[in-house]
């Protein structure tokens, strides 16, 4: 069974609702198999979910509780977020884990929300330039996973996102060859803990500084299923383009 390929847009804490709109004007949507995923910020769910018009093309939150309902005033629940049409929800993300304090325990109780809710949880790793430099990466990768996914069930579909943080927002970007190194060791490790066949089925996707010129020789990688596009995820047209990369 052939894996997936997925673009998702991480718009961050950016654009309007009006800005959103203006955006969808612009955007096509894809005549590939590639499935698209956008991830607006909370307040522009309605919004994004009213452009969408179904497909191959889907949104999800950016951030999730993990209890359902409450007094965690500024939250969101991920029941109201499936109930609004969303069917991803973007966990662990490296701005949640250095910026909030989001830890692997609670990223696993994340997951498990998100999929007791009926969302699909896209759970994001990935080191630090220092931990890189220090010949960390796979045991901090491993241990994101392992704990992060300590609550999965693994019966239900789930896509990682690997992150190198050095990458994110910074004009680097890891080499084809380092991202794909790093995505056959993750895609291995989860034969071990989970199974092979979860393993071969279950979208690693690329995130760090992704643009239109490397994206091409990206998505050309065994083991690099589509990516988690930032800030060029802001722009239709740069977007579109990087989506074209996986229709291959």
């Amino acid at each position: 069974m052939a894996r997936k390929k997925i673009a998702a847009a991480n718009w961050k804490m950016y654009k309007t609702p009006q800005e959103a709109e203006a955006y969808f004007e612009e955007w096509e949507a894809p005549e590939s198999k590639a499935e698209v995923v956008f991830f607006p910020s909370t307040i522009l769910l309605d919004t994004v979910s009213m452009e969408i018009s179904g497909g191959n093309v889907h949104f999800g939150a950016q951030n999730i509780h993990f209890e359902k309902e409450g007094a965690f005033t500024g939250e969101t629940s991920p029941e109201t977020v499936k109930s609004m049409g969303a069917q991803y929800a973007l966990i662990g993300h490296s701005e949640r884990r250095t910026l909030f304090g989001e830890t692997n325990e609670i990223t696993a109780k994340k997951v498990q929300a998100a999929q007791a809710a009926g969302l699909t949880p896209m759970l994001c790793i990935g080191e630090t330039l220092a931990e890189r430099e220090a010949g960390k990466t796979l045991d901090v990768v491993k241990k994101q996973l392992n704990e992060g996914l300590s609550t999965l069930d693994a019966k239900k579909p789930f896509v990682l996102a690997y992150e190198p943080v050095w990458a994110i927002g910074t004009g680097k970007v890891a080499t084809p060859l380092e991202a794909e190194e790093v995505h056959a060791q993750i895609r291995a490790h989860l034969a071990e803990v989970l199974s092979k066949a979860i393993s071969d089925t279950t979208p690693i996707l690329y995130g760090g500084s992704v643009k239109p010129n490397n994206a091409d020789e990206l998505s050309q990688r065994p083991n690099i299923d589509g990516f988690l596009v930032g800030g060029a995820s802001l722009k239709p047209e740069e977007f579109m383009q990087i989506t074209d990369s996986l229709q291959a």
